[in-house]
């Protein structure tokens, strides 16, 4: 039966009865090309260009299988300005899913994505390269450091270790020191880390070690962490998946990890201005990234602002019999 035959005699997904909605299900993911699809989209999002360069399909062939899965439940898409991405979805498929993440990606797509993931950590890198002496002003387009430092300051459990991943100008380093014995400030861009070095010396912090990298950085340092604090980076990096797994990687059983981020929203001028990659995120979908890495859901506070965005601050606790997890 071809992919269009599926499409038109499937019944709706949406039926009370489980047994159809399976079969709609089990239907569209009976294609080579659209379970390949699929297992891609267990990773990461990917808008429909990226995905054509990526299977070196034409649009509107990727874009029927993309319909086909959609239909059927598999996947789920966001706007995100003039682009749409997609993402796998579909409860109750888990083993299917478990069985086809286990199955590596084929040599050729493996390298488009690693290439498609290096051009997004451009993006971001170049944005911060030549803006980084707007950083305060592009910032409070949209929250500024007072309105989510404090509260973030609040769930702080003091210890021995902690990480900031992504400092700015530093602010939040002042809230770190006191509490920890000492302080790593991690940041890819040397601007960006400039300044919170120079806000450092000029508060006279003294623990605070300075260390340029992304979170495979942290990764390399498994369980040296009792708590790791993102504020407001998540949407500014390719792959916050990957980030949730290395950041679970660098914490001890029984570490937070605290999340400062926007939630989803659909003002995309925030990606020009702003060099944002993500238009925020839904609370679940931090969650399910956590959860995937090994973390547990712990304390979490929502603000509204009166600009339009929403801010959640989350805690994510990584159990104390947990082992490291690998990136």
């Amino acid at each position: 039966m071809s992919s269009s035959q599926v499409n038109q005699a499937a019944p709706e997904v949406d039926s009370g009865d489980p047994i159809p909605q399976l079969a709609v299900r089990l239907k569209a993911a009976g294609d080579p090309l659209r379970l390949e699809i699929l297992r891609l989209l267990s990773q990461d999002s990917y808008s429909v260009l990226e995905l054509c360069r990526i299977f070196d399909l034409r649009q509107p062939a990727l874009s029927h299988h993309l319909k086909v899965l959609a239909q059927a439940g598999l996947v789920s898409k966001r706007r995100e300005g003039n682009n749409l991405f997609y993402r796998r979805s579909g409860d109750g498929l888990e083993p299917l899913f478990t069985s086809l993440d286990s199955l590596p990606l084929p040599q050729g797509r493996e390298a488009a994505v690693a290439e498609i993931a290096r051009e997004r950590a451009e993006a971001s890198r170049r944005f911060f390269a030549d803006y980084g002496n707007r950083f305060r002003e592009q910032q409070e387009l949209i929250a500024g450091y007072d309105v989510y430092g404090p509260q973030v300051g609040q769930l702080l459990r003091p210890g021995a270790n902690a990480l900031e991943v992504g400092p700015g100008e530093g602010e939040f380093l002042a809230e770190l020191a006191p509490r920890f014995e000492m302080v790593t400030a991690l940041d890819l861009s040397p601007t960006m880390l400039e300044r919170a070095q120079q806000f450092a010396r000029d508060s006279g912090l003294g623990n605070i070690e300075f260390l340029r990298g992304d979170t495979r950085e942290a990764a390399a340092r498994p369980g040296s962490a009792d708590s790791v604090v993102v504020n407001m980076v998540l949407h500014h990096t390719p792959e916050p998946e990957q980030i949730f797994r290395d950041l679970s990687t660098a914490l001890k059983p029984g570490g937070q990890l605290l999340v400062a981020e926007l939630q989803a929203h659909q003002q995309d001028w925030a990606r020009d201005a702003c060099g944002d990659l993500w238009l925020g995120f839904a609370p679940e979908q931090l969650s399910q990234w956590a959860e995937q890495a090994g973390l547990e859901n712990g304390r979490s506070v929502y603000n509204a602002l009166r600009n339009g965005f929403q801010i959640q601050i989350r805690e994510f606790l990584k159990p104390e019999t947990a082992t490291a997890t690998s990136a």
